[in-house]
């Protein structure tokens, strides 16, 4: 495109309202699903699961059919496609009156949430080589934005009911619609497009087709473990601080905000400084021991303060997540940036659906009254164990690719 800097702000803000929208109905989910099953806390988390895998079974499906679809039409007719589905979503959950209607909705905004996949491959599109890691960055940067606003006017919303959030939601929604309609423009050259196929877009064959770069399908295994280990704070967050310090939906919104801007630092100041200093490599292996030693930490917190404390060494794990998928678009030609996006996201829809219903059927069993003894900061420990993995993987190729880089310099 000719005008990049304008072409990453449409992206930038378009993302960043979607995750206003996604991020406003957090704090109060574990509330409304207590009201529609009867429930306490420790049971709403098991439910939780269902909505969080249905969501993920859904994207997984998905995922890469949108993203050949965005390889063929271009990024923007699919990006607003989706929109339009999270919209129509959030208008079903506003008058949900049993939890098969926010079973539903979660379904729906499943197949809509591969906005994402389509985001990054817009950024891919518009990045030159050397600037993609760090554009994926802004991505998380958008991330740690709408983390910020959204669970804030969540939690304010909440003190006037617990579906107030879902109707800010589908507002939010339907204006970042509007403004992909009239400003968004499209960032596929004609020329770097392709024909739809089925076959590589079924979900399966888009993972197993990263076989085909060497690189990519090494590293899909260390992010795969990342996303498992990541969803033992995303999903349990609400559930976890709310049982065990007693937190309100207000306060929970307000944590949330607090691991936004530090997401936000990380990803949009602190991402360029370690990547000129460390490189992609050495900022894997840093970020995953910062989210390794948050994780822990997170496990045997004993006062509701410290969690916020927790949140900088885990926050700073974030610099190995735009790391790796720099190495993997990196890999990856033109004409495949949709594919591989929609690849990345099947691994992510992946570690979705098994990452939630894990962590938060760990909480259910280790908290309440029917616990198998009470520590419910397990989700965090077998987190660690997850990046402990991600990390005993990683580190063989990594140092074959040093060994590599090496010669090539003395060459």
């Amino acid at each position: 495109m000719k005008n990049y800097n304008s072409a990453i702000f449409f992206i930038f803000l378009t993302v960043l309202i979607d995750i206003i929208g996604m991020a406003v109905i957090i704090p109060v989910m574990p509330t409304l699903i207590e009201e529609l099953i009867g429930g306490d806390i420790s049971e709403a988390s098991h439910y939780g699961s269902l909505l969080m895998v249905s969501y993920a079974i859904m994207q997984f499906i998905f995922s890469p059919i949108m993203g050949g679809l965005s390889d063929k039409f271009g990024r923007r007719p699919v990006l607003l496609l989706s929109l339009l589905g999270m919209c129509i979503n959030y208008v079903l959950l506003i008058f949900a009156p049993t939890f098969g209607w926010l079973l539903a909705g979660r379904f729906l905004s499943g197949i809509s949430g591969a906005s994402l996949t389509t985001a990054n491959a817009y950024i891919a599109d518009v990045s030159t080589p050397e600037k993609r890691t760090q554009n994926f960055g802004l991505v998380g940067v958008a991330f740690g934005l709408g983390f910020i606003i959204g669970p804030v006017i969540g939690g304010v919303a909440a003190d006037y009911s617990s579906r107030a959030p879902f109707i800010v939601s589908a507002a939010i929604t339907l204006l970042n619609l509007l403004y992909g309609i009239f400003i968004l423009p499209e960032s596929l050259k004609q020329e770097n497009r392709r024909d739809f196929s089925w076959a590589r877009s079924n979900p399966f064959n888009s993972i197993i087709n990263l076989r085909k770069h060497p690189v990519v399908s090494k590293l899909a295994i260390t992010l795969f473990c990342l996303y498992m280990a990541s969803y033992a704070v995303q999903s349990t967050w609400p559930y976890y601080t709310k049982y065990k310090f007693h937190w309100n939906e207000r306060t929970i919104g307000i944590s949330l905000a607090v691991v936004g801007v530090l997401s936000m630092l990380v990803n949009g100041l602190l991402i360029r400084w370690t990547l000129k200093k460390w490189g992609n490599i050495s900022s894997i292996l840093i970020g995953t021991a910062f989210y390794s030693l948050g994780l822990v930490l997170f496990a045997f917190a004993s006062e509701g303060w410290m969690m916020y404390l927790i949140c900088i060494p885990y926050c700073l794990g974030g610099i190995a997540g735009p790391s790796l998928q720099g190495i993997m678009s990196g890999q990856t030609p033109p004409n495949g940036q949709g594919e591989l996006q929609g690849a990345i996201t099947g691994v992510m829809s992946i570690a979705t659906v098994f990452g939630p219903l894990l962590m938060l059927n760990l909480f259910n069993h280790f908290s309440g009254k029917n616990a198998y003894f009470e520590f419910p900061g397990m989700p965090y420990i077998v987190g660690f164990i997850f990046m402990i993995i991600a990390t005993a993987f990683v580190i063989p190729f990594l140092k074959n690719t040093r060994a590599l880089q090496q010669k090539e310099k003395e060459i």
